[in-house]
């Protein structure tokens, strides 16, 4: 599989898949006219890489606003995570926010709380 790059916009964060060092990055705002659409190819990747190798997996999410269906979207991708971690695969979460912005530091911790795997909520 190759890495995956998606250009960030003004409503979309820029993502990077690195398929050799396992590791998915997403920074910026999240409030797309369609999520799904946007993150279906980083659903599809997280999804192969969690199937074709044995390879931890670390996301590395610096985001600083997510809409409801990008919410969505993220409990979608933690499920698979969760699915993969209680199957033995080593999997985490490093969450960035700025200390400033209570409000996403306090959405991290609503996802930590459903998630079992390592995930770290990091103050800037």
């Amino acid at each position: 599989m190759n890495d995956l790059v998606i250009e960030g916009t003004v409503s979309s964060p820029s993502i990077k898949g690195d398929w050799q060092n396992g590791i998915l990055y997403m920074e910026g705002d999240s409030y797309p006219e369609n999520s799904y659409e946007l993150y279906s190819s980083m659903m599809a990747w997280v999804m192969s890489y969690l199937k074709e190798t044995s390879a931890p997996l670390t996301l590395e999410l610096t985001l600083l606003y997510l809409n409801t269906s990008s919410i969505k979207v993220m409990m979608d991708i933690f499920d698979e995570m969760e699915e993969a971690f209680q199957e033995g695969r080593q999997v985490a979460v490093n969450w960035y926010f700025d200390a400033e912005n209570e409000r996403v530091a306090e959405l991290a911790e609503e996802f930590k709380e459903d998630c079992t795997f390592p995930f770290n909520i990091i103050g800037k």
